[in-house]
């Protein structure tokens, strides 16, 4: 029998009713794997560039290149990125296409966040000068 991590996920409407707990499970991993700042770095770089190699990525995130390897190695396993060898450079980019969108719905939601904190700021500032 397939562990969780291999078996598909099952073709479901998920806005529509309560999660079952396989699925659960699965979207908890995703975000769990997201939430490290270096491979949210790297899942960055490679929004913006497209395709990077290691060594390029190791610039762009400035780590070493030990744990970026590393990481994208934890990236490709959960099938996030994608590799591809040309001589000695192994070059990765985004394979999932739903990161794009958690992307900018996550970015989107944080600008609001901001927009709304700057405005609370804005009139304690302006509150602090009025007395």
């Amino acid at each position: 029998m397939p562990s969780d991590e291999q078996r598909p996920m099952p073709d479901l409407d998920l806005t529509a009713a309560a999660l079952p707990p396989v699925v659960v499970e699965r979207i908890a991993d995703r975000f769990k794997l997201l939430s490290d700042p270096t491979r949210l770095r790297l899942v960055n770089a490679l929004h913006v560039e497209g395709e990077l190699s290691v060594g390029d990525l190791v610039e762009r995130v400035g780590t070493s290149y030990g744990a970026v390897s590393k990481q994208l190695s934890l990236l490709r396993a959960q099938g996030v990125v994608s590799r591809r060898r040309d001589g000695t450079r192994i070059y990765y980019q985004i394979c999932d296409p739903s990161l794009s969108d958690l992307c900018t719905a996550v970015c989107e939601g944080i600008r609001r966040d901001w927009a709304g904190w700057g405005a609370a700021l804005e009139r304690e500032l302006t509150s602090t000068k009025e007395e």
